[in-house]
């Protein structure tokens, strides 16, 4: 596959805002994986793939700042979810693709950005404005490349109440892209282990 990073500007970001409540209120981007902080996992796979890499995140911003020149934090209170997370980048992002991806996801495919971007800039480019991967069992939402111009509809989906990723993606024109062949790569950190 061509290198997709040098004909599209992509950016990443990284959702590292969470609350944590299922692993006893943690920072889980700073919980380690054989030692090293699983947000230094996400951001060696997601940098090789994109231009640059935002970290939103909620607390320990110091921290996050280690691995990213550019780190926010959302603008809406009380963890309104990664959907909040992404609204908090936008004055941020300077190319027209975005790569999302959870800062619980340390061992994704090294072209699992490629392969969702193709998938918006192929032949069927002008029907669909986010990809996001399926691992075989279930979609995986937070590994997502979406069109930036798609992100204008999202500040006035989380003022009117909602939060669900798959919905905003519902009201948007997406895909899924099957990544089975990765199944076990789609491994998040949803537990104290």
């Amino acid at each position: 596959m061509k290198n997709m990073k040098s004909t599209y500007s992509i950016s990443g970001v990284i959702l590292a805002g969470g609350a944590g409540r299922r692993v006893g209120h943690r920072d889980k981007g700073l919980i380690t994986l054989d030692g090293i902080p699983l947000i230094a996992h996400v951001v060696a796979g997601l940098t090789p793939q994109v231009e640059n890499v935002i970290v939103s995140c909620n607390r320990n911003l110091q921290a996050y700042s280690a691995y990213s020149s550019t780190v926010v934090t959302d603008q809406r209170t009380d963890f309104k979810g990664p959907l909040s997370g992404l609204e908090s980048t936008t004055p941020y992002l300077q190319s027209d693709y975005v790569a999302i991806v959870s800062c619980d996801m340390p061992h994704l495919p090294s072209d699992w950005v490629a392969r969702l971007l193709i998938s918006l800039s192929g032949p069927a480019k002008s029907e669909f404005d986010i990809a996001y991967a399926h691992d075989g069992v279930r979609a995986q939402y937070l590994c997502a490349v979406i069109k930036k111009r798609c992100l204008r509809t999202l500040s006035e989906f989380l003022d009117a109440g909602h939060r669900a990723v798959r919905d905003w993606y519902a009201m948007n024109r997406s895909m899924a892209v099957d990544f089975s062949d990765h199944g076990p790569c789609f491994r998040n950190y949803n537990a104290l282990e």
